[in-house]
C-alpha cells in the first residue's frame, strides 16, 4: 500500500470532513448495515499506519500531521480540532505532541487511544544501550553504566519513540485492535484478522533485524544518530545509540558533547554520522566532516515523503536494517 496516497491535506480536512460525516451521522454505528466506515483520525505516521492496516475498508483515517512535517512541532488548527469533535476514534502517542494531546483531552471524542499505554516505556537520554557498561576506572574498578538526559524536551520522562521497536510496536498495534473491535464491533472478526496479519509482518521485521544485526565487524556496535530516536531499537538488538541532541530534534548539542562524540567515534571505530530526513542535516554533516566519519540515512519514520527509502512503516525500516548493517560491517 502505497500510504502517500491516502494522505488528506489540511487544507482539505474540512471539506472532506463535512462530505464524510453525512453518512456517519446518519449511520453512527455500522451494525445498521449501511456503508458508513469509523472515522479515526491519526496524530503522526505510526498511528496512520496501524489505523490503515488493521481498519482496512472499513475505516477512514485522516493524519493531523503533513507529510514532510516534523510532528513534534504540530500545531493543531481549529478546523482539526473541529475534525476530532466529529470523529469516531483517535489513536495518538501522549508526549511525542503536547497540542494534538491537549486537543484530544479537551474534545468529546468517544474512543480515545493512547499508545503510551499499549506498552511499557523507558527513560532515554543521549546515549542508550550500555556503551559505558564495560568502562573501568583509574583502578580497575567497573563504572556504573550511565546515560546522558536531556533536560530540555524530556516528554515527562520517557522516550515516545516506541514504533521504532517492532515488538512494542506489534504491542500498540494489539491494542489498537481491540480498541476498533470494541468501537465498531460489526467488522470484529475483520480488524482481528487484519491484526493478526500486521503483527506476524511485525514479527517477520523483527527477526529481520535480530539474524541482521547479529554478527558485525564493529566490536562496540555502536552508531551515532541525530537524536535519540533509536534507543528502544538499540536496546532490542544490543546495539549502542550515541545521540548528538536529545530527544528533541531540533536541540542543539553542546560543544562538549560534539567533541565527546569525536573522541568516541575514533577510539570504537565508529564509521557513520545519521541524519534524518525531516530534521536538518546541518550539525551531523558538520560533525561527520570533522571526524572524517561516512554519513548515511536512518529514518525515525515520523513521516513518509518523496525522499524516505520505501512507501511504508516496514520498507523504512528495513532500509534503516541495510544502513546499519553497512555501518556496522554485519557478517
Amino acid at each position: 500500500m502505497n500510504v502517500r496516497r491516502r494522505l488528506i491535506p489540511t487544507a482539505a480536512l474540512a471539506s472532506a470532513t463535512v462530505l464524510g460525516l453525512t453518512g456517519l451521522t446518519a449511520c453512527s454505528s455500522t451494525a445498521d448495515g449501511k456503508d458508513g466506515k469509523l472515522d479515526v483520525v491519526a496524530s503522526f505516521y505510526p498511528m496512520q499506519y496501524l489505523a490503515e492496516q488493521i481498519g482496512g475498508d472499513h475505516v477512514s483515517v485522516t493524519n493531523l500531521t503533513e507529510p514532510g512535517q516534523e510532528p513534534h512541532d504540530l500545531d493543531v488548527s481549529a478546523k482539526q480540532r473541529g475534525q476530532l469533535e466529529e470523529s469516531d476514534v483517535a489513536v495518538y502517542l501522549k508526549g511525542l505532541q503536547p497540542a494534538v494531546d491537549d486537543a484530544i483531552d479537551q474534545s468529546g471524542i468517544k474512543t480515545k487511544v493512547d499508545a503510551a499505554s499499549l506498552t511499557s516505556m523507558e527513560k532515554h537520554g543521549t546515549e542508550v544501550g550500555g556503551h559505558e557498561d564495560h568502562k573501568k576506572d583509574e583502578h580497575g574498578h567497573e563504572e556504573e553504566a550511565h546515560e546522558g538526559h536531556d533536560h530540555g524536551h524530556d516528554h515527562e520522562g520517557s522516550d515516545p519513540h516506541i514504533w521504532l521497536d517492532p515488538v512494542k510496536y506489534a504491542e500498540v498495534a494489539k491494542g489498537v485492535g481491540k480498541a476498533l473491535e470494541k468501537a465498531d464491533p460489526d467488522h470484529a472478526a475483520t480488524y482481528k484478522k487484519n491484526t493478526a496479519k500486521l503483527v506476524k509482518n511485525l514479527d517477520g521485521l523483527n527477526k529481520r533485524f535480530e539474524d541482521g544485526l547479529k554478527d558485525t565487524k564493529a566490536d562496540s556496535r555502536v552508531f551515532i544518530t541525530t537524536h535519540a530516536a533509536f534507543g528502544y531499537l538499540a536496546e532490542r538488538y544490543g546495539l549502542t545509540e550515541e545521540a548528538i541532541s536529545g530527544l528533541d530534534p531540533e536541540g542543539e548539542p553542546s560543544a562538549k558533547r560534539v567533541k565527546d562524540l569525536q573522541e568516541m567515534a575514533k577510539e570504537d571505530g565508529v564509521t557513520t554520522v545519521f541524519y534524518e530526513t525531516l530534521v536538518s542535516d546541518r550539525t551531523a554533516k558538520t560533525l561527520a566532516k570533522d571526524a572524517q566519519l561516512k554519513t548515511d540515512v536512518l529514518d525515525p519514520i515520523e513521516g513518509i515523503t518523496e525522499k524516505s527509502k520505501g512507501d511504508d512503516y516496514i520498507q523504512v525500516m528495513d532500509s534503516n536494517l541495510k544502513a546499519l548493517q553497512k555501518a556496522l560491517g554485519a557478517k
